[in-house]
């Protein structure tokens, strides 16, 4: 008897996904409950597991676009014939020793130049299954015959094989001014941000203002503390938690920040779910920080390095990326001097993060050195106006450079 194992409903908006990888080959024994493939929606990856214990039989082929419901594969009540195999082998393997007993003898007596080179019946079966020819073997039976043991070594050594090809290509040279092309095909993931950026800029008045904050402050701060603050919490102290702060403290002076547009409503939040854009190997996904507002610096620490870190091995779930009414993107690890980031949707407002540069700057009538960082807020104009945008960007300047009003909240 054989059950079908279907694609599994991931989600609510989730239609389709992409089978990416067999974790078990077809034939393949396998258990209950054991992993036998990766699915890939356009939000993450999930584990495909088996129903019953068996023989895999696979349907779909990796890099197949499968409908929730579709036919993956099957599993045959066949796992008991595998112990069965195996009683068997001694049998035959007893029978091919004997073979190649018998062959020796007549090797010894017939004295013939053939037997050079020549492998056994049962050697010569070996070779055959590996796809050895046996004038690559050098034999070490009577008079240079090929021997079960020259078969077996060879079989050993088959492997090897494949390793060396990749040389090949290497060592041709390129070709000058040669115009190669290849088409590879768009995963789930990021035909779904293709998607979605173009229906923001489409769809909504997007708007980005720009302002400068001296980071110094923090970095003092950090330096300074960062010590006892890995040794009392168990993690470093980063610049994500104090933009995080900053921004959570600000929105209570400009809620339409953290708000969005429901049709002909515009939704208000009393709580603050912080995305934070993550580079995955798979393209840009973006996990979110739970009633940030109410966590401490050492709790957003402690959430940004768990869920950068499940990104990063493809672990996070769609509840983990589901929601979030703002978001916080840092392209300076990558190298941004100032950039304008595309709002997430539905959202209303990102805030982008740059690289930090020592530049000169005035200060109390002097020109002082001091390591800026520029600050770009892209927003919704339909429901944040330019003073409530600039505002709230000011008064993150504001708690970013005296970071002492994160703690007092003033």
């Amino acid at each position: 008897m054989s059950l079908e194992i279907k694609v599994p409903p991931v989600g609510e908006s989730i239609t389709e996904v992409v089978l990416s990888r067999w974790v078990k080959n077809d034939g393949d024994t396998v258990e209950m409950d054991e992993v036998i493939a990766e699915l890939e929606s356009d939000k993450a990856t999930f584990e495909l597991t088996a129903e019953q214990a068996g023989t895999l039989k696979t349907v779909a082929a990796e890099g197949d676009t499968l409908a929730i419901g579709a036919v993956v594969c099957t599993i045959e009540d066949g796992g008991t014939t595998a112990p069965k195999a195996k009683d068997e082998a001694p049998a035959a393997e007893k029978a091919v020793i004997a073979e190649d007993k018998q062959a020796a003898p007549v090797a010894e007596q017939s004295g013939d130049s053939y037997a050079t080179g020549t492998p056994s019946p049962a050697a010569g079966k070996i070779l055959a299954e590996k796809g050895v020819e046996a004038s690559a073997v050098k034999g070490s039976g009577v008079d240079g015959r090929i021997t079960k043991e020259d078969a077996l070594n060879a079989q050993k050594e088959a492997p090897k094989a494949p390793a060396a090809k990749p040389a090949a290509p290497a060592s041709a040279p390129a070709v000058a001014g040669a115009r190669n092309e290849r088409r590879e095909k768009m995963s789930p993931l990021r035909k779904t941000v293709a998607k979605r950026l173009v229906a923001v800029k489409n769809e909504t008045a997007m708007l980005t203002t720009f302002n400068e904050v001296n980071m110094k402050p923090i970095m003092d701060l950090r330096g300074k503390y960062k010590d006892q603050f890995k040794e009392k919490y168990g993690v470093g102290l980063g610049f994500m938690s104090f933009f995080t702060k900053a921004v959570c403290e600000a929105m209570k002076d400009f809620p339409a920040v953290n708000a969005r547009i429901d049709g002909d409503a515009v939704i208000f939040n009393d709580f603050v779910d912080i995305s934070i854009a993550v580079s995955a190997p798979k393209g840009l996904v973006v996990p979110i920080i739970r009633n940030a507002e109410s966590m401490t610096l050492a709790q957003i620490e402690k959430s940004v390095i768990e869920l950068a870190t499940k990104a990063r091995d493809s672990k996070l779930t769609i509840e983990e990326m589901t929601g979030g009414t703002f978001t916080i993107t840092n392209g300076g690890v990558f190298g941004s001097m100032m950039s304008t980031p595309i709002i997430n949707a539905p959202q209303s407002a990102i805030l982008g993060m740059h690289n930090i540069i020592e530049r000169p700057i005035a200060e109390k009538g002097e020109v002082v050195v001091r390591p800026m960082m520029y600050l770009a807020l892209s927003y919704d104009h339909r429901i944040i106006d330019g003073r409530e945008s600039v505002g709230f960007l000011v008064r993150v300047k504001q708690l970013l450079e005296d970071p002492a009003r994160l703690l007092l909240g003033v």
